[in-house]
């Protein structure tokens, strides 16, 4: 694979996950929005959509990693850490330009988001804070408690990838990518209670930094203090599955 394969293979699959995940959340949380009030199964089944388009669209040019957590596990366990760069940049390009794309789906939605005269809490005509729908938000915020919940989840990420790509051939087969699609929405169903379970940090950090930037009306805080949580507790997880693996398989 070239330099410039990893980076646009990267930029485009990431894009499309968060595209996936972005516009999932922003379908159940929105005002005038169909899909309001769907309710977190589908939430974690339009996540594990996004995962399973955006890795099979870039798995011809980079492998689809689509997520740092991922990259640095690989990179831990074999050694081999000249291409992470590529990687990690071209995700984290693509999380920003997936979260554009979502706003711009539900542009109206977005600018609807305004109180209007006679307005009473509860009604669709309420304003919505908006960060949920780009980021992770801790439903208790307690930062070591929501640093232990990205490190574990991630792990039940990483690890299985390592043990189904690396020892059973089946990242080229293209098995792989519908395995880790599934695995995402058995991660949010089971472990993303707690945090909303960034277990990427490209898929936290990109969205939140297009958040604190957009013309969105009461969108609220960025949040900024929480956002180390999802971008070190997934990191951690990765490096851990790698040296896991690396030491038991």
């Amino acid at each position: 694979m070239s330099n410039g394969d990893i980076f646009l293979g990267e930029l485009i699959g990431t894009a499309i996950l968060i595209l996936f995940g972005a516009g999932v959340c922003a379908a159940v949380t929105l005002n005038h929005s169909k899909a309001k009030a769907s309710g977190w199964t589908v939430i974690a089944f339009g996540w594990g959509f996004g995962v399973l388009a955006g890795a099979y669209t870039a798995a011809p040019l980079s492998g689809g990693q689509l997520n740092p957590a991922v990259t640095i596990g690989i990179a831990v366990d074999t050694g081999n850490w000249d291409k992470v760069p590529l990687y990690l940049l071209g995700q984290m390009v693509g999380a920003m330009l997936g979260a554009v794309l979502a706003y711009l789906v539900y542009l109206a939605q977005f600018q609807a988001n305004v109180r209007k005269e006679g307005t009473t809490k509860g009604t669709v005509d309420e304003p919505t804070a908006t960060l949920g729908i780009f980021s992770t938000i801790p439903e208790i915020r307690n930062p070591v408690a929501n640093l232990i919940t990205e490190i574990i989840a991630t792990i039940g990420l990483v690890l299985p990838i390592l043990a189904f790509g690396l020892t059973k051939g089946l990242g080229e087969s293209g098995t792989l990518v519908l395995i880790v699609s599934l695995l995402v929405v058995g991660i949010g169903l089971c472990l993303g209670g707690p945090t909303g379970y960034a277990i990427n940090p490209a898929r936290d950090l990109g969205p939140r930094i297009v958040h604190s930037f957009l013309p969105i009306p009461n969108k609220g805080t960025s949040d900024w203090s929480y956002a180390w949580v999802p971008v070190v507790g997934p990191l951690i997880g990765g490096a851990l599955s790698g040296l896991i693996y690396n030491a038991a398989f």
